[in-house]
């Protein structure tokens, strides 16, 4: 805008000077012809009172006198050439008289000659300084012409100088004036367009699919930005439409894949259940000596699959909803050592940086957490493994309390890594891979993490991280 101004300014600057002089010339040109014009009529007024014969050879003596006055009272020299253009006489002293021409060139005589009113102005230079000299011819009364009148005209330019120079500087100081006001508006302006950006910026910036978004409110805005404070307003009620529609087709989906899984794990032993049954029909015989004993044993395995039935049931029960949380400030340190009490393999070792560790927690989830973490640790060790080891540590990392399960079993693939978490995957041969699962919600409902690191053939070390309590108090 600043660059845009001052072309403009420099246009008007230019227009300006050109004005001025074409002003100027024009001035001159009009003094000129106003000035011929009456010494022309003096002239005449001379030639018609002259007692001399009206000749070409006549005129040093017509104007002998007559044309010092001439030139006095019009302040300007006065040159009277004969027809061929040879010097008669002039108005100048006789010690100047050397720098007139006392001839004037051929190639101005011809173009005097084929004019149509017999006149000609010739623009000259001399030392600087800008000339107009001009050319006509002396007429009798019966318009014979008897000489050439020459009229050298200096154009003095110094008043129109003056004035150019004196607009320039006022032209300058009002510019620099407003280029000032221009520069500190511009800073006011942008500075209040570059806030109202900047909010707009920030909000889109903290802008997030997995938490609720307010709106923009901006009062006195401009136009443009009212219509971009609305565009980000409507961005955020089709993002809220998107999530909400998205987060129902997730639950649809992990409802479906629950269903699909639920069936599948119920499906598994009602096949045997029922294979069971059927060969129990075919070869039951009410007089066989051992019929007591083979209905024990199909009793048993009937209630073999029902029991994995509501094993399955109740894992998938735990995992969709789980019991309400007993919020409790407790010693983790002492927790841990009583969840770990449950096993009896001597290669599990415990250590703690501190005797008293204290967080907000409910007891039985805690104790659920260490203690699936710790069966799956005990799980991936090989049973034919030398030297096993499960470590358990508890320690205080800033705000936060961290618990680490280590192992030193077969590890976890690359391959299997990114789906350790979710839901129904496992990787054992039993079980249906909700433990993992259910841990994670448990942990992330205390604004916790549990991240792993594991390496093939040398073990895993699942790491539970969850905030301090602010108050010591335990129960």
């Amino acid at each position: 805008m600043l660059f845009l101004t001052l072309i403009a300014s420099v246009l008007i600057a230019l227009v300006s000077i050109y004005q001025f002089r074409k002003e100027a010339k024009n001035y001159h040109q009009d003094r000129l012809e106003r000035k011929e014009n009456s010494i022309v009529e003096n002239i005449n007024y001379v030639l018609k009172t002259t007692t001399y014969p009206l000749t070409t050879e006549n005129i040093p003596y017509i104007f002998k006198d007559k044309i010092h006055e001439l030139s006095d009272i019009h302040s300007m020299d006065i040159n009277i050439y004969d027809l061929k253009g040879n010097l008669l006489i002039s108005s100048k002293p006789v010690f100047k008289v050397d720098t007139i021409p006392s001839k004037i060139n051929n190639a101005t005589l011809r173009i005097l000659q084929g004019t149509l009113d017999k006149r000609y102005i010739e623009f000259l230079t001399v030392n600087g300084n800008q000339f107009r000299s001009s050319y006509s011819y002396i007429k009798d009364n019966k318009f014979k012409p008897l000489g050439i009148l020459n009229l050298p005209y200096e154009e003095d330019t110094s008043f129109y100088d003056n004035e150019v120079k004196s607009f320039l500087i006022r032209f300058g100081q009002v510019y620099l004036v407003m280029f000032l006001i221009a520069i500190v508006l511009s800073y006011f302006l942008s500075s209040y367009i570059t806030k109202s950006l900047q909010l707009i910026s920030d909000k889109i910036r903290e802008t997030n699919f997995s938490k609720e978004n307010p709106k923009l409110e901006l009062q006195d805005g401009s136009k443009e930005i009212n219509v971009l404070i609305e565009s980000y307003n409507n961005m955020v009620d089709q993002l809220e439409q998107s999530k909400s529609k998205l987060a129902q087709n997730e639950r649809e989906q992990a409802w479906r894949e629950m269903a699909k899984q639920v069936a599948h794990e119920i499906k598994n032993p009602l096949t045997p259940m029922r294979l069971t049954v059927q060969s129990f029909q075919r070869r039951f015989n009410e007089n066989d000596p051992e019929i007591k004993q083979k209905l024990n044993d199909f009793s048993a395995t009937l209630i073999q699959q029902i029991d994995t039935m509501s094993s399955v049931a109740n894992a998938f029960s735990n995992f969709a909803s789980m019991p309400a949380q007993q919020n409790e400030t407790l010693n983790v340190v002492k927790i841990v050592q009583l969840a770990l009490d449950i096993f009896n393999e001597n290669f599990i070792q415990f250590q703690a940086s501190e005797d008293k560790i204290i967080a907000v927690f409910d007891r039985t989830q805690l104790i659920r957490v260490i203690t699936n973490l710790v069966k799956n640790a005990i799980q991936a060790i090989p049973e034919n493994q030398e030297n096993k080891l499960v470590l358990v540590s508890v320690f205080k990392q800033a705000n936060n309390v961290e618990i680490s399960v280590k192992d030193n079993g077969i590890g976890i693939s690359t391959e299997n890594q990114q789906r350790i978490f979710e839901p129904k995957f496992t990787t054992k041969s039993s079980g249906m891979g909700l433990g993992l699962a259910i841990i994670k919600n448990i942990i992330e409902n205390y604004n916790g993490t549990i991240t792993f690191e594991s390496e093939i053939n040398k073990g895993t070390t699942f790491t539970v991280s969850f905030p301090v309590a602010k108050h010591t108090k335990t129960l």
